[in-house]
């Protein structure tokens, strides 16, 4: 007996749901019974690529991009007005004439109450597809995910193959939706529509570029809960309205300005900016060195930094890339108090400096967790007390009134350089209670015994653990 066929329909339409739309639509010739289940399946699936064959050309065939239309109008058409949950389309290689032809699927889809949406449509060369405002009303709509669309523009504002997203807040009747990630997407307004997505709480910026000489950006939403931004590109300032904000983390290219950062209510930051090798090298340069080409003051473009560092200073928890740690070290005057971080994590590389360490660890006088993932750092001319790379008077002293109590390291590979570290930072941090060093895996055993040994002479004060692999290779316990 066929166990399978004696699911009940509902059964089989969610099993059906987790293929793809042709594969489910090949099950109608097994029997009757399964020819017209397509049209209850709850999730859709819907993906070009499997009609295309770019290894035989076929990507340039209008005959397979006809026949994979044709079959997305007559699923629809089959499924009718039955209720949807969820929907990806996948879209290669469309052109300006299948515009209005997608236009009426994404409308169907709202229509029919769908919850989580997911676009990806890719253009042909000097191609564009226009999607008209009445594709984003929905009542239903709580995820909504774009990627590499061209919404909203006329055709003679088209001046490159990119795509782009042209929304105006007006057009956008949202009301529900939670959670909104836009991917390779490009706009042409400066503020975004967040105010009419009142119940936004999750917002994903990745690769979103700026066009037609939008230089102010502004992201702005009194609900929002996580925001995430992963190399954008902007010409000019960015600005942060998000009062509600709880996690922020930013992976992007370092802005001229910050002139608006509401995060007040803030709990983690993860903070990896993005700068060239040529703006580290011109920050670094001399005063009467030639700084600036044209009207971008890359000095004063880290300095700016300093306000977005303001706006989040009532961060719990902190993490900083390497770079963002010398890019901080160009506003240490601006530096704000962290009067509410607990837990810090630094990341630290052989090409960037620990200069802004000092006043960092001064200004967070409540700090209980200190992470550094390395210990090695450029060492320039003023490198900070924090470390015992420079000799000078009152080494140290900043160390001393953090009262951090934990203090864990990362990628130790028992270097005497960073033997030196530790034994600084343990001889300099009077509240520590606790350090964990996690070594690195290719310290062979006798010399890592070794290495164990010779860090019991550096302190007595706290608890030592080392770590292999995350797991505990040897501990003492302070005297």
């Amino acid at each position: 007996m066929d166990l399978f066929s004696n699911l009940p329909d509902e059964i089989v339409c969610h099993i059906l749901s987790f293929l793809t739309t042709k594969e489910t639509a090949l099950t109608s010739v097994l029997s009757k019974r399964w020819r017209y289940l397509i049209a209850f399946v709850p999730n859709l699936h819907i993906d070009n690529s499997v009609f295309l064959n770019p290894e035989e050309g076929k990507h340039k065939s209008q005959e397979i991009q006809q026949s994979f239309m044709d079959f997305v109008d007559r699923v629809l058409s089959l499924q009718r007005n039955s209720p949807i949950k969820k929907a990806s389309l996948k879209c290669l290689s469309m052109r300006d004439s299948d515009s209005n032809r997608v236009d009426d699927w994404i409308s169907n889809l709202l229509a029919r109450g769908v919850c989580e949406l997911d676009l990806l449509i890719y253009l042909c060369m000097d191609e564009y597809v226009l999607l008209s405002s009445k594709c984003f009303e929905s009542r239903n709509l709580v995820k909504l995910k774009l990627d590499s669309l061209c919404i909203g523009v006329q055709p003679d504002m088209i001046c490159c193959s990119a795509p782009v997203v042209g929304w105006l807040a007006e057009g956008i009747v949202l009301p529900m939706l939670k959670t909104l990630v836009i991917k390779s997407v490009g706009f042409y307004v400066d503020e975004f529509f967040l105010r009419a997505l009142p119940a936004l709480e999750e917002l994903v910026l990745d690769d979103v570029f700026w066009l037609w000489n939008v230089m102010d950006v502004t992201v702005s939403n009194a609900n929002l809960k996580t925001l995430t931004v992963n190399s954008n590109h902007y010409t000019g300032t960015i600005s942060f309205d998000t009062p509600s904000l709880v996690y922020f983390c930013c992976s992007d290219y370092v802005a001229k300005d910050y002139p608006v950062v509401n995060m007040e209510n803030l709990v983690e930051a993860r903070i990896s900016l993005l700068v060239t090798e040529d703006q580290i090298k011109r920050a670094r340069a001399p005063n009467d060195y030639l700084l600036d080409e044209g009207d971008d003051n890359v000095v004063l473009r880290f300095e700016n930094v300093g306000k977005l560092m303001n706006g989040i200073r009532n961060v719990q928890y902190l993490d900083l890339s390497a770079v963002t740690l010398e890019v901080l070290s160009f506003c240490c005057d601006s530096m704000p108090v962290f009067n509410n971080l607990k837990s810090l994590t630094i990341k630290s590389d052989e090409n960037h400096t620990w200069q802004a360490m000092p006043v960092l660890i001064r200004n967070c006088p409540h700090l209980e967790t200190l992470v550094l993932e390395g210990l090695s750092h450029h060492v320039a001319d003023n490198c900070g007390d924090a470390c015992d790379c420079v000799s000078r008077k009152g080494k140290g002293r900043s160390l001393t009134s953090c009262p951090v109590k934990v203090l864990e390291i990362k990628g130790f590979q028992g270097t005497e350089k960073e033997m030196d570290m530790v034994k600084h930072l343990l001889n300099y941090f009077l509240c520590l209670m606790e350090i964990k060093i996690y070594m690195n895996v290719d310290i062979k055993g006798r010399d890592l015994e070794a290495i164990v040994e010779n860090m019991k002479h550096y302190n007595k004060n706290c608890n030592v653990q080392f770590l292999v692999n995350g797991d505990l290779y040897k501990e003492w316990r302070a005297q």
